[in-house]
């Protein structure tokens, strides 16, 4: 059984209830839980919460809470893995056959089904290894970065690069913070997706790292755009 894992917790502090605050007139969550049950790969959508509103409206978009995330694993520092891990251990005690986890970001407005059986298709083209999750690419060299000081002095961060043309430079890509696939082992041994994993990579306009009110004001003007 592949399931789909959507870890949201409800103490968000730069953006207050982000995973459920409407954007472009639905719930955040909602584009999460919608692309995950439009792929027909995932058996099961689950949401992972601590947060009686958040499990309301996730329910209200047709995903399973068979769980309460425990508080220790909902505080600001709790990384991503831990709580996948406890989602299968959880799901496998109620009797689910879980064989693959997809963890999917909540705050996802641009993801995509396709993109989800793309990095699907690459995990099991080779054999189930590590991780498979979008990256897109830096909009300039990072070999041509620059650092800056509290005066405004600059200074490159790779000095041997300082003369060369910048389509000679090897492409720098970043992760794109919308989903991750493995097989539910891997979740549980633990381990880096980005020293373990392969990725397909997205254009750079369907990337937008939702922080603070000015991403979400951003995000929100160009996913309006290109719905037009």
């Amino acid at each position: 059984m592949k399931i789909a894992v959507i870890p949201a917790r409800g103490g968000s502090k730069r953006i207050p209830r982000k995973n459920i605050k409407p954007f472009a007139g639905k719930p955040m969550i909602g584009y999460a839980i919608e692309a995950a049950l439009a792929c027909e790969a995932i058996d099961r959508v689950v949401v992972s919460t601590d947060d009686e509103e958040i499990s309301a409206i996730a329910r209200e978009f047709g995903a399973e809470l068979p769980f309460r995330r425990p508080a220790e694993l909902a505080d600001d520092i709790t990384p991503t893995v831990p709580v996948i891990a406890h989602a299968i251990e959880t799901c496998r005690g109620l009797g689910w056959d879980v064989t693959h986890c997809c963890c999917i970001y909540p705050g996802v407005p641009f993801i995509r089904t396709a993109d989800l059986d793309e990095a699907l298709a690459l995990l099991e083209e080779h054999g189930g290894e590590g991780y498979t999750f979008p990256v897109t690419g830096f909009p300039s060299p990072i070999q041509r970065a620059l650092k800056c000081d509290k005066d405004g002095k600059v200074a490159p961060f790779n000095p041997e690069h300082v003369g060369t043309r910048t389509q000679d430079l090897e492409p720098g890509y970043f992760d794109a913070g919308q989903f991750y696939w493995a097989k539910a082992d891997t979740w549980l041994e633990g381990g880096s997706a980005h020293a373990n994993g392969r990725a397909i990579v997205l254009p750079e306009w369907r990337v937008v790292d939702i922080d603070t009110p000015e991403d979400w004001k951003r995000a929100e003007i160009l996913y309006k755009s290109l719905a037009q």
